[in-house]
């Protein structure tokens, strides 16, 4: 007799299906779980900087470098031409004004010299001649004149004495014309010689003069000349320290090369070099700071040179009260440049987050410290030191990886491993 068999409802075919979908389902799900939330990303905490962020005093500034310089530099330029025959002094000297530091020869000025000297001596020879000829020719002129006083005199007498003579018609009326003619024609005469005497006396002045200026005019250019030659000898024009001789003996130096330079030892000042980024915010009275054997001294800037060269300009800064002590010409300090007032402000140090975020967001480290999640920030103004945080996003006392971000990729959230 046939017995019925029942049919098994979970065979092992139905099992394995069953399980295979489940399978696929989990992993559906799971991907959709894994991808639907935060990327996070172990990372160790002594590998990264956190920042506190903090209130605190905020000012814009930019370091820059300056260089010490004397507070006045005086050129030596060769006012004239020549062979350098002898040095007094050598580079580095401290000098006195009007002392002679090199002498230059120049045969052909020399030789302009003598040559000038003998046109004086001429001209001198010919107006000692000119004034003895005048003089003898006054003199003739006085003895004329006086020739003819005497004559007039005479002739007066003899008119008088004849008048007297017809009136009481002793003499005839012809013996008395003759007699009135000759004084009238004797006091012409003389008459004559005041007009050519006083005309020689004006020739001879304006000669004279003329002379004078001739001699004066050509001892000017005797003493401009002798000056050249003077120039020969390069003396200091004030007092300070002798830099950047460049003569040799024997060198030929041109008329208006330069020779060398007169530090004036009266002051510094600070010569600095600045990116042409910030020639529109850079103006005089901006003050900088530096520090110099641990000491903090203060600069303003004096002058701004607006030229701008290689994409940099410069200016110069004076020294605001002390000068530090044993500062040298040439030596460098690093200044920091303020470009706005010290305000107070919410702080955020500076790091290298910033090349992959542009200051746009950060990672902000949790309350308890085990994770930093991604937040937007905003920030405004900077030094070499902080960011000024702007908005509501951080506060005082937060931290933020302030470290580079380049290996996080696109992470979200940063587990913070001890």
């Amino acid at each position: 007799m046939d017995r019925v068999i029942a049919k098994k409802r979970w065979s092992r075919k139905r099992i394995l299906t069953i399980a295979g979908i489940v399978g696929i389902v989990a992993l559906i799900a799971g991907a959709i779980v894994f991808t639907s939330g935060k990327s996070r990303l172990n990372v160790d905490s002594e590998r990264i900087t956190i920042s506190e962020v903090k209130n605190g005093s905020f000012q814009e500034f930019i370091p820059v470098n300056g260089v010490i310089l004397p507070i006045t530099t005086i050129y030596l330029d060769a006012l004239e031409g020549g062979r350098v025959e002898e040095k007094f002094v050598e580079d580095g000297a401290v000098m006195r004004r009007g002392e002679p530091i090199l002498r230059l020869s120049n045969t052909d000025l020399e030789l302009s010299l003598v040559n000038q000297e003998t046109s004086v001596y001429n001209l001198l020879t010919q107006m000692q001649i000119s004034q003895n000829a005048a003089r003898q020719n006054t003199i003739s002129k006085l003895n004329q004149m006086t020739d003819v006083e005497n004559t007039l005199k005479e002739a007066e007498r003899i008119y008088k004495l004849n008048k007297h003579l017809y009136d009481q018609k002793v003499i005839g009326l012809q013996e008395f014309k003759q007699s009135e003619n000759n004084y009238t024609y004797q006091l012409q005469k003389k008459k004559l010689a005041s007009q050519i005497l006083n005309q020689d006396s004006i020739s001879s002045g304006q000669e004279v003069n003329q002379a004078r200026q001739s001699y004066g005019r050509t001892q000017n250019a005797l003493q401009v000349m002798r000056k050249k030659v003077g120039d020969l000898i390069v003396r200091s024009p004030v007092d300070g320290q002798l830099t950047s001789l460049d003569a040799e003996m024997g060198q030929s130096k041109n008329k208006g090369e330069r020779l060398g330079q007169i530090d004036v030892l009266s002051g510094f000042k600070v010569r600095v070099d600045i990116d042409e980024h910030y020639i529109s915010r850079i103006y005089t009275g901006l003050v900088g700071e530096f520090t110099f054997a641990n000491k903090d001294y203060k600069l303003k800037i004096k002058k701004v040179y607006t030229q701008v060269t290689n994409g940099r300009f410069q200016v110069d800064m004076e020294f605001e009260g002390d000068v530090p002590p044993g500062v040298r010409r040439g030596q460098t300090l690093q200044i920091r440049l303020a470009l706005s007032d010290e305000t107070q402000a919410l702080l955020l140090a500076k790091g290298g987050f910033y090349q992959q975020t542009g200051g746009n967001w950060v990672f902000k480290v949790s309350e308890s410290g085990n994770t930093a999640y991604k937040v937007d920030i905003q920030l405004g103004r900077q030094n070499p030191d902080y960011y000024e945080v702007l908005g509501n996003t951080l506060k005082p006392g937060d931290k933020v990886v302030t470290s580079s971000y380049e290996n996080y990729g696109s992470m979200q959230e940063l587990v913070l491993k001890k």
